[in-house]
């Protein structure tokens, strides 16, 4: 796939399979527009065929990671109608899941403030690295909106529980508060947050790409399904038909053997 050039975001491979997308509009705390949803998606849509992708590092350009909608973009939707605000809302809505159900890992490297579409786009992310100055908010009703298209991510990302309170609140919650919910896997000073992501990057690395892939799909697949024998089946395939690949069979030889 060809890429349009890139206006908001930019991308850095480090070595041949790490790749790092950065949004890249600090002038507006990089804050969504049509141009960069459409990036994103486009984007996110290539490394999940591209074959040297193996992690994905998400990250914001400037002081901050993503301070959800642009206010001009915001003002160009007041006069839409219902028709047209579904047509942009599919936009974002699309983008979203092109990033939950990327084939590749993806990890969020928040430096700075994520508000609103910001915490969407964190908890689309498989993992969740941020430094200790972050605060997070979902500010959608203080403009008498509600956090819809980013609804489903969040409340899975934070738990049901947690969501009740901050979509309702609108209320700012820091990175500390959002460690102990289990929203933030990893919650670091800023200076260790590069290393801290390179850290994560090399274990996803040393292990099977295939595995890799097959692990997060089947979370994704497993999650809040009743455990039925149907499912149950579905282990059983999944497990035998990685089993037997040439993957699997030679990273099982040669853990077996003790050889590297």
């Amino acid at each position: 796939m060809t890429l349009q050039p890139h206006t908001y975001h930019h991308l850095t491979v480090h070595g041949t399979d790490i790749v790092y997308v950065t949004l890249n509009r600090p002038e507006v705390r990089n804050a969504f527009n049509e141009l960069l949803i459409n990036e994103l998606h486009q984007v996110f849509v290539h490394l999940d065929q591209d074959k040297d992708c193996r992690v994905i590092v998400l990250q914001g350009e400037g002081k901050t990671f993503c301070a959800g909608a642009d206010l001009n973009w915001m003002k160009s939707m007041v006069t839409y109608t219902i028709e047209e605000n579904e047509a942009d809302s599919r936009k974002m809505a699309t983008m979203l899941n092109s990033i939950y159900r990327c084939s590749k890992p993806v990890i969020a490297k928040v430096h700075g403030d994520a508000y609103a579409g910001g915490v969407g786009l964190a908890s689309v992310c498989d993992i969740l690295v941020a430094s200790t100055n972050v605060r997070f908010c979902i500010s959608e009703a203080k403009l008498g909106l509600l956090p819809a298209t980013i609804g489903p991510y969040v409340i899975r990302a934070m738990g049901e529980q947690n969501a009740r309170r901050y979509f309702i609140t609108a209320e700012v919650f820091s990175a500390q508060e959002a460690k102990v919910m289990g929203f933030v896997h990893e919650l670091v000073e800023l200076d260790a947050l590069d290393s801290t992501v390179d850290k994560f990057c090399q274990m996803i690395v040393n292990n099977g790409p295939r595995a890799v892939m097959a692990c997060k799909k089947i979370v994704r697949d497993l999650s809040h399904q009743p455990i039925s024998q149907d499912l149950i089946y579905e282990t059983i395939r999944r497990i035998a038909s990685i089993r037997a690949g040439n993957e699997a069979q030679a990273l099982m030889k040669a853990f077996l053997e003790k050889s590297k």
